[in-house]
């Protein structure tokens, strides 16, 4: 909290700056405190946004609510828990979105996150670009999307136009997906998720993470944490604004008032992208899938689904 509030008045005090610059001011900023808490974390979950991260968090933060004794409601962020029981460890969730700006390093490399324990958390790439296409127009601050090179705010694009858009559409999920597989075997400390495996077998991959952290749960944390972040059950606390907005609420609070698309829990189904094209945009969305995402990550060749069996839970050393 103070961090930022020490971020809004700099750049208040910077008022008179063109705005690229007092941009490139405002994200190495960013990258600074992104710095600090990658070399604090006891850990790190790394996803692209709209993949999942949310219904994780409150699935962790209600083991360590259940392991430590700690009071209900209260999400998970950073040092929060932590700072109220020193067993519960901080948390680094991030998709490296500005650290870059602060180290100067590239940004296929991920050489900044060398020696860390890495949680990287992965979800059909087509999916998480109609979902970031709602993100954009129902929840998020214009001022970010200016940050973020997003289509400017209150721009008439279609679904299929933006995840088509190079910058921030389905084709840099790709390469974001793709540059950090090609850096897992390197990191070497590193368990790769997917949400598809999460949607099937929440308990089973809930359980893994919990062992690879270090914090294992038992069957009965495992059991009250997938049925307390259950869909039905986050949908409810999404509208009743269960999670104290002081202490990370606004993560699960709807953009607009009625509008189901403007929720952070929206709809979370497996393969859903295909319900917003044509047939012919499916064909040219999945072609891209097949021709251009590290096959490794099993979303290809038209896949959209979970496979069948045991959760795909990838652990790299």
């Amino acid at each position: 909290m103070w961090e930022a509030l020490s971020r809004h008045a700099i750049l208040a005090l910077l008022f008179f700056l063109p705005y690229p610059r007092r941009k490139a001011i405002d994200r190495r900023l960013r990258g600074r405190g992104e710095y600090r808490k990658l070399h604090r974390a006891d850990w790190l979950l790394v996803s692209w946004g709209k993949s999942g991260r949310t219904w994780l968090r409150v699935m962790l933060s209600r083991i360590y609510q259940l392991q430590f004794d700690l009071p209900d409601y209260h999400m998970l962020d950073f040092d929060n828990l932590h700072n109220m029981d020193k067993r519960a460890p901080r948390i680094f969730f991030t998709h490296g979105n500005y650290l870059r700006d602060y180290t100067g390093h590239g940004y296929d490399t991920k050489i900044d996150f060398m020696g860390k324990k890495i949680v990287f958390l992965v979800r059909d790439p087509r999916d998480v670009a109609v979902s970031q296409y709602f993100q954009w127009r129902y929840r998020m601050r214009p001022s970010k999307k200016r940050l973020n090179d997003y289509p400017p705010h209150g721009e008439d694009l279609s679904v299929f136009d933006f995840v088509m858009d190079p910058e921030q559409g389905l084709p840099r999920v790709i390469s974001y997906f793709n540059a950090w597989l090609e850096w897992v075997p390197r990191l070497g400390d590193v368990l790769v998720i997917r949400y598809e495996d999460m949607r099937s077998e929440p308990g089973a991959v809930l359980a893994r993470v919990l062992e690879f952290t270090g914090t294992p749960g038992t069957e009965d944390q495992i059991r009250d944490a997938v049925d307390f972040a259950a869909f039905d059950n986050l949908k409810k606390m999404e509208e009743k604004r269960s999670f104290p907005l002081w202490r990370t609420g606004l993560r699960l609070t709807p953009g607009q008032k009625g509008n189901p698309d403007s929720y952070k829990v929206r709809r979370a189904k497996v393969g859903g992208y295909r319900d917003y094209f044509t047939d012919r945009e499916v064909e040219c969305i999945d072609a891209m899938v097949d021709a251009e995402l590290a096959p490794e990550l099993g979303y290809g060749h038209g896949a959209a689904t979970a496979k069948p069996g045991e959760p795909e839970v990838r652990q790299f050393r």
